[in-house]
């Protein structure tokens, strides 16, 4: 049996990313894909254009939307709208359609695939790694990046990723029209769901709903009754949505995210983040640097992935550590948090720049914790 260089678990964006980035420096790297073809993948799509920066290649050609403003409300009424800067800082896009185009330029880069390849065991001998599928095909490799999202049983095997791991419970849609959502305009309404908030980004002629519970929640999300609110504003009826219920990993401390010859990427690696539920971009971002991190120790430059778990820590996990306190303070006091972390004046612009990727939560964090404690220690004297 050939012994490749990289085995990836997953076809989807963070998979699919460092595949290409493998192949591109001619490393020899399999993508295991349990699933036959790409499928619709419905979710916020949402991701700042500055991960342009990590392909040689343009990717506005599978850009349905560029958002130049952001639409907040609490209920559908009291709403503020931000501008958002640059030239086209925040994209939306079909998931499966990033998926495709990304497994693509990986697949014309060198990359090879096995589709149908539903993972159950992997094993290390020597230092190489052994997968096996459910069809008993097997494959051999010196490393091996995990990729397979949210359900992912593989960071718990391998002792990789938060001890404890905190689920997002979601709902995401799609509609087949635009309904009066303004065009370049995303919505987000904070009164709505308990613990979160709900969305309405716009697409080429449809548009995604969605809408998220961040805090401990042993009840499900509502989703009927909260869509029964919502939509109208939007010139929608609830039976026009196709949709479904998820878990989404999300940030939850800093953690290992790699071992000898294993990495975790994307989703898999917990890196959504925690308050707004941003994920393409760190998936994307994880993919790049896993990719560099293994390309470095393939050639021998270093002996280990250390590298990977730090440069992740610095770049997504310091930010996503401040995003965390914000979530956790302003779900537990809404419309406190409403009326102070996104009607201030200063305010819906911080959070656009957080979107676009010009600022992270740490650059805000400490006043805005300061301000919303504050101001409910106040209304309740």
């Amino acid at each position: 049996m050939t012994i490749i260089d990289v085995a990836i678990i997953g076809g989807g964006a963070s998979g699919s990313s460092a595949a290409f980035h493998l192949a591109s420096k001619s490393k020899n790297v399999c993508i295991l894909e349990k699933n036959i073809s790409p499928q619709e993948r419905t979710c916020g799509g949402g991701v700042s254009a500055a991960v342009q920066n990590l392909f040689p290649f343009k990717l506005l050609p599978i850009v349905d939307e560029i958002i130049t403003n952001v639409e907040f409300s609490w209920c559908n009424t009291d709403k503020v709208v931000a501008e958002l800067s640059g030239a086209s800082p925040f994209w939306i896009v079909k998931r499966e359609n990033l998926d495709s185009f990304l497994l693509d330029q990986a697949l014309n880069s060198g990359c090879n695939l096995l589709s149908t390849f539903n993972v159950v065991d992997i094993k290390k001998k020597s230092n190489i790694w052994q997968i096996t599928a459910l069809d008993g095909r097997q494959i051999e490799a010196k490393a091996i990046i995990i990729a397979d999202g949210s359900q992912s049983p593989w960071p718990k095997t391998f002792n990789l990723g938060p001890s404890q791991p905190k689920f997002a419970f979601t709902f995401s849609g799609r509609i087949k029209r635009k309904g009066n959502l303004k065009s370049e305009t995303a919505r987000f309404e904070f009164g709505l769901v308990k613990n979160g908030f709900a969305w309405a980004f716009p697409l080429n002629n449809e548009v995604n709903i969605g809408m998220g519970t961040f805090l401990d929640n042993k009840n499900s999300i509502p989703v009927n009754e909260i869509l029964k609110s919502f939509l109208p504003d939007l010139g929608f009826d609830p039976s026009e949505v196709i949709g479904h219920k998820k878990k989404l990993r999300v940030w939850n401390g800093h953690c290992k995210l790699n071992g000898e010859g294993i990495l975790l990427v994307g989703d898999a690696a917990s890196l959504c983040d925690p308050f707004l539920a941003e994920g393409l971009r760190p998936a994307l971002i994880s993919g790049f640097e896993a990719a560099k991190s293994i390309i470095y120790w393939l050639d021998g430059e270093v002996d280990c992935l250390d590298a990977y778990t730090k440069i992740m820590k610095s770049n997504w996990g310091n930010s996503m550590a401040w995003g965390k306190r914000i979530s956790q303070v302003f779900y537990r006091f809404p419309k406190v948090g409403y009326q102070l972390g996104v009607k201030r004046p200063s305010a819906p612009k911080r959070i656009a720049q957080i979107l676009s990727g010009e600022m992270s939560y740490e650059d805000i964090a400490k006043r805005v914790i300061k301000r919303l404690l504050f101001q409910n220690q106040s209304s309740k004297s």
